[in-house]
């Protein structure tokens, strides 16, 4: 099974769109087609996202509904050591992260902090991987 770890910002774009190519992930996540992985950091941040001035506004339901099938079905991992490939120092926990499960994806909509692959981790958007798995 393909093991991906997704950025926030796919969980805020399934959030936005309940039709898109990012919700469309959480579709196969419950399907069990993809295996997502997750650190502490990570579901951290899963969840601190959502306190952010302009994300308030969006529905408190998806945004559980989402976030607990993620914590749910995901892999944990426990990153070994702390990786600096992002200018953005917040994804290089998402790396970390990815490092540690083996991941086969870093899935996000935010490729400007996501520049390079790292190891056997490519880096994709949804419609990238949906593509990849030849469902878009």
């Amino acid at each position: 099974m393909i093991r991906v770890v997704l950025d926030t910002s796919v969980l805020v774009s399934a959030v936005i769109s309940a039709q898109g190519p990012n919700a469309q992930l959480f579709d196969l996540i419950a399907a069990d087609r993809i295996m997502p992985c997750v650190s502490d950091v990570l579901l951290d941040e899963y969840h601190r996202v959502f306190s952010y001035r302009h994300l308030r506004h969006l529905d408190p339901i998806r945004i559980t509904k989402l976030r607990d099938l993620l914590e749910a079905a995901s892999v944990r991992v426990q990153p070994r050591h702390r990786l600096e490939i992002s200018s953005h120092d917040d994804d290089n926990r998402v790396y970390e992260c990815a490092e540690a499960a083996g991941a086969d994806y870093i899935v996000t909509e935010n490729t400007k902090h996501f520049t390079q692959p790292h190891g056997k981790t490519q880096i994709v958007n949804a419609r990238q991987l949906l593509k990849l798995l030849a469902l878009g």
